[in-house]
């Protein structure tokens, strides 16, 4: 559910002109700096990461998170072992059952003298302002929230009154403890993200690594934690929201009773992975290269001159030196007309290009599918191969891809590539204008392999399977072929689309808004 809201609300602003004042953000001049804690060599998560580092020489070790459960557990696992410092850094935190879970494992952590540091992006931070404000009084925990709205007048109003400020967001993701394990991926804190939601899943997906470039995520971290951009939960919200940290504690307690958090406290008890984190140690990691990306929490005020400092300018160079194949998944594709070229030109020079997206049935907004429908016929004629997801493969399929599980009841969320079946980028960033050029991303891209291989075979052995492959028919025009109960079926319009859905992406595509896409 990538920034719908957002997106509808800049929809909204710019069909509707009006002029109406806002109060002004509180100050933020007392805010204190902090830094990542380095001195952590004698923790229990130290010592589990060299006895699996000793013999890498400087390698990054890391495993891929496709499963819900193991995503989940192994942020509480990390949260349950961390002696010196957690930080958190998302998009969205939800309060439902795997966010007060985790959030409840912050608090004891926090209990047991571990600084805390947790960093939410404000377009759905006023939700739980009680919440964050509540966690900022602890002794050893600090809620921030980026780029805020201001409390007390409208959202809606302020789209348009701010637009310029509050359209950039904060879509990174990252989990790091002790300084020395770090989760990164495109999963908010929800239980769409984690199977948790019995109706929906996003089908996604986190690297857990350990290494060199867990101090870069660190320091990345910091870059947020202290820009301008990050206001503390109570300099924002005020105390008049606060609940007790005595009563917050005790209505997550009861909660753990509750019957929706039994799959995961169970999964907690018994998983292999906990059981390789918490108790054994016996935790297997792939190895190699580490290049760690990300935007710079600058990323608006820099602007059009930076282009070199941004995620995607770091990135492009190793798609460029692409000689086989690149497999993409990225729930929402707006290349725009410079990388639709790009793409284009590689594929020219003998690169197989594979892109999985959502389609029209499965996209949650209809303005992204605008924005990316432009583009199919001018990237198919140049040989680029488009998959779109089924939206009935829940009813019709029922199989599941190992590394995106989610896939049987979901829309796509996992933003991914794989090149040359060599390295993973793993990542909060899709390939849309949005992320490429407002909100701040990041991403890991690991050399290895064998995980890229592997990752690799699984997309190519069952993609037919979960979406429908765009193409042209004789006469130039778009028809979606997929393969059910081995025969092709063959759909003329998108698929298990509706008239109003059509209409208004038609619609849609007549407005000049790819570049907020």
């Amino acid at each position: 559910m990538f920034q719908h809201i957002q997106r509808k609300h800049f929809i909204f602003a710019l069909v509707v002109f009006l002029l109406v004042g806002c109060s002004n953000l509180p100050d933020n001049a007392e805010k204190q700096v902090s830094q990542v804690m380095s001195n952590t060599d004698t923790t229990y998560l130290s010592k589990l990461v060299e006895k699996q580092t000793k013999d890498q020489a400087g390698k990054t070790g890391a495993i891929l998170l496709a499963n819900g459960l193991d995503a989940f557990v192994a942020r509480v696992a990390l949260a349950e072992k961390a002696e010196r410092s957690i930080d958190v850094q998302y998009y969205m935190f939800h309060q439902d059952t795997v966010g007060q879970l985790l959030i409840h494992r912050l608090i004891k952590a926090a209990d047991r003298g571990v600084r805390v540091r947790v960093l939410i992006d404000d377009m759905y931070g006023e939700e739980a302002d009680n919440v964050w404000t509540t966690l900022d009084s602890h002794p050893h925990m600090e809620v921030r929230l980026f780029n805020p709205f201001v409390r007390g007048s409208s959202k809606n109003l302020q789209f348009i009154t701010r637009l310029s400020d509050v359209n950039y967001r904060m879509h990174s993701k990252s989990f790091t403890v002790d300084n020395r394990l770090t989760i990164i991926g495109g999963r908010n804190i929800g239980d769409e993200y984690f199977d948790a939601n019995k109706d929906l899943a996003f089908a996604d997906m986190d690297m857990l690594a350990i290494g060199p470039v867990v101090p870069e995520v660190s320091d990345a971290f910091d870059q947020y934690w202290n820009s301008d951009h990050a206001y503390p939960a109570s300099t924002l919200a005020g105390q008049a929201l606060i609940d007790t940290l005595p009563t917050l504690k005790k209505r997550l307690a009861e909660f753990e009773n509750n019957a929706a958090a039994t799959s995961y406290i169970t999964a907690l008890l018994n998983s292999e992975l906990a059981n390789g984190l918490l108790r054994n140690g016996t935790i297997h990691f792939s190895w190699g290269e580490a290049q760690l990306m990300h935007d710079s929490s600058e990323k608006k005020e820099r602007g059009k001159n930076w282009k070199e400092d941004l995620l995607i300018s770091k990135l492009w160079p190793y798609l460029e030196s692409l000689n086989e194949e690149l497999l993409i998944i990225s729930p929402y594709f707006v290349p725009g007309q410079k990388g639709a070229d790009a793409l284009c030109r590689l594929s020219a020079k003998g690169v197989r290009i594979r892109i999985l997206t959502n389609s029209l049935a499965s996209n949650d907004v209809s303005a992204v599918h605008a924005g990316y429908s432009r583009y199919r016929k001018q990237l198919i004629k140049a040989g680029v191969e488009l998959y779109e997801l089924d939206e009935e493969i829940n009813k019709e399929v029922m199989k599941r891809l190992s590394w995106l599980p989610g896939l049987s009841k979901s829309s796509l969320h996992a933003k991914t590539m794989v090149l040359d079946q060599d390295a993973m980028f793993v990542g909060s960033m899709n390939l849309d204008q949005r992320s490429l050029n407002i909100n701040n991303e990041i991403g890991i891209l690991f050399f290895n392999k064998e995980l890229a291989g592997k990752s690799a075979r699984v997309f190519i052995d069952n993609i037919d399977k979960v979406a429908f492959r765009v193409t042209l028919d004789g006469s130039g025009s778009l028809q979606w072929k997929v393969n059910r109960d081995g025969k092709e079926i063959v759909f003329e319009n998108e698929p298990y689309a509706g008239f109003w859905a059509k209409l208004s992406v038609w619609f849609l595509r007549l407005l000049p808004v790819e570049s907020f896409l």
